[in-house]
């Protein structure tokens, strides 16, 4: 018994000594500035490194939540947020595939051409020959019993057998070819006309032969391969049935490939069709392949303001794969090579104090990082950059203030915080002004319980006002988005299933008819950021089934409406801004009206006066 005392005695003694050595406080304090700091070391580690998982929605990256669960937003699950590290810089971050989807965030390669020596340099790319590729299709229309090519990059040749197909048409042709064959004699135009008909699903006339003379049906028909190539896409499974001339196998010849290059309209008139181009790339160092320009795109690319160059290579021992960056030099260029680099205005942010762009920080990632410009002259609808852009850099061309917006929610470097961190607002996130409370990272569900998205807050994020560059054809596309918005609220008011429905499509509709391309510059950039979240919200309430559905989507689909009405106008007549507190589950939410009288779209019938208007947006005339 003794000896147990001590054995208990000399394990509780190691566990005391262990909690005094190595745990104690679960924090650990380190002294920063005079401060005492105070540094957690609980079990949510998050991983190895020492970062906390954060999970995001795939609809809305704005939202950052420390554990999973539903979206606060629009209730989907949440998935894991990209890690800050990885390899990145203090200053860079990384949006997921899905936020550059939704918000159609485009990027362009600053000074993709530079004379050097009196010798152009174009960026470029390998691409498939289009004049060389093919649509294997079926001729007839059947069940596919069998593939015989069953991944894509593998090589077929001219009349390799690709698929077996029973077709109940060709069954009855067969039978009806012995039966006019049994006639052929005294019905010989019904006999011809029966074998072109076969003919036309080109069977050939070996098969035609040997259907006759065997006097058997045959059942499953082979799909050969019209042409030789690469498998480049699969497009049909065994078991699909697949109707007359629908494509089963798209096919491209290799053994000549297209180098395309971007030119800059100013260096159009120093390229002509037949020019020499010296083509090199880094797969194969210290080989130059010589090629002849082939094509001039005659449209300008508006975006960039380049031109498509295009030349043909050779390629028969498969050296150049599509997909591969190249580099072009035409010689003989004598113009002066100290050119200004110009970019697009929708790629510049401006404070008022300072110019920004976002650059592109990996080829290959969805990385970015911001970077201070100075600007030069203006260039119609383009800016000269004078410092702070080099030629190769990769800059966002349209998505700009929803990259922005990441920067903010990563607590990185932004257009409106030089230094990353907090922010009092968030431009081009609508709806999410955090008053000086964000930390970069900020809890989305903690934004939800301070009541801040739908509170009078959201009045005080910044307002643009884009009215005197607004063009006609714009206002009135979309005038058509706020008369089909109203209608839908007035739908909501009366909880009418029926029209509800319909106008949630016509809102839907109208705003994929808004031509963003009439506007330039902020004007521009501003109405694509808003346009991405309209476009999602709008969706979400035309696919809801329910009032209660079409209700909770039209409170956010309301947010970015009301942003965007302030900055291009209403039209010929004013609207109101109208806010009720008791919406949203008591968090509060704003809608538009074209009157003073309150109609609440979010409150059942007996509650339909509750709200105030807020404020009131003046008519364009």
């Amino acid at each position: 018994m003794k000896k147990y005392s001590i054995y208990i005695g000399i394990l509780i003694g190691g566990l005391v000594l262990g909690y005094f050595i190595f745990g104690g406080d679960s924090s650990d304090k380190t002294m920063k500035g005079g401060e005492t700091t105070e540094m957690s070391d609980g079990h949510d580690h998050g991983n190895e490194n020492g970062e906390t998982q954060m999970w995001t929605c795939s609809m809305h990256p704005q939202i950052m939540l420390p554990e999973p669960g539903d979206c606060p937003i629009c209730g989907m699950d949440l998935i894991p947020a990209e890690q800050g590290a990885g390899g990145l810089t203090t200053d860079q971050f990384k949006m997921t595939e899905n936020a550059m989807a939704l918000a159609n965030i485009q990027t362009t390669l600053v000074g993709g051409s530079r004379i050097e020596d009196n010798t152009l340099v174009l960026s470029g790319k390998v691409m498939e020959n289009e004049e060389l590729n093919a649509v294997q299709v079926s001729y007839f229309a059947g069940r596919i019993e069998k593939l015989y090519v069953n991944f894509t990059g593998e090589q077929v040749n001219r009349g390799q057998l690709l698929a077996t197909i029973y077709s109940p048409e060709l069954v009855s042709a067969q039978q009806e070819l012995l039966t006019a064959a049994s006639l052929k004699e005294s019905q010989s135009g019904l006999y011809k006309a029966v074998r072109n008909k076969l003919k036309l699903w080109k069977l050939s006339e070996k098969q035609i032969n040997s259907i006759e003379s065997s006097g058997q049906v045959k059942e499953n028909f082979p799909v050969y391969a019209t042409v030789s190539g690469t498998v480049t896409e699969k497009m049909a499974q065994e078991g699909d049935y697949v109707k007359q001339g629908q494509p089963i196998y798209k096919i491209a010849n290799l053994s000549s490939v297209w180098t395309m290059f971007d030119a800059y309209e100013n260096q159009i008139a120093e390229l002509e069709e037949g020019q020499e181009i010296s083509i090199t790339t880094n797969a194969y160092p210290g080989k130059e392949f010589t090629a002849k320009i082939s094509f001039i795109d005659p449209v300008l690319n508006t975006a960039s303001r380049t031109v498509m160059i295009r030349a043909s290579l050779p390629n028969k021992e498969g050296l150049f794969k599509p997909g591969m960056f190249v580099q072009g030099k035409v010689r003989g260029i004598t113009k002066d090579g100290n050119e200004a680099i110009v970019v697009p205005q929708s790629a510049v942010l401006w404070t008022g104090e300072r110019s920004v762009v976002y650059v592109k920080a990996q080829d290959d990632e969805p990385v970015f990082e911001l970077r201070e410009v100075k600007l030069g002259k203006s260039r119609g609808d383009q800016y000269e950059i004078l410092e702070g852009l080099q030629n190769g850099d990769q800059i966002v061309t349209q998505g700009t203030f929803t990259v922005d917006a990441a920067a903010q929610l990563k607590g990185k470097k932004s257009m409106m915080s030089p230094e990353g961190g907090s922010t009092n607002s968030m431009p081009g996130m609508p709806g999410m002004n955090m008053g000086g409370e964000t930390k970069g990272q900020m809890d989305g569900k903690e934004m939800i319980k301070k009541g801040q998205v739908g509170t009078e807050k959201f009045l005080e994020g910044k307002a643009y006002d884009f009215r005197n560059e607004t063009p006609k054809a714009f206002r009135q596309q979309l005038n058509a988005v706020i008369h089909a918005y109203l209608s839908l609220k007035d739908g909501l008011v009366q909880a009418d299933e029926k029209s509800t429905s319909r106008y949630s499509s016509e809102l839907l509709e109208a705003l994929q008819n808004v031509d963003g391309n009439v506007l330039k510059g902020d004007a521009k950039a501003f109405w694509e950021e808003k346009k991405s979240f309209l476009m999602q919200h709008a969706k979400l309430c035309k696919e809801a089934s329910t009032i209660a559905g079409k209700r909770e989507n039209f409170i956010y689909l309301s947010q970015p409406l009301i942003k965007v009405v302030e900055a291009y106008g209403p039209g010929d007549e004013k609207l109101y801004v109208d806010f009720c507190p008791m919406a949203n589950d008591n968090k509060g939410a704003f809608w538009l009206s074209a009157n003073q009288e309150i109609q609440n779209p979010f409150m059942p019938a007996d509650m339909r006066s509750c709200g105030e208007v807020k404020q009131e947006i003046a008519s364009n005339k």
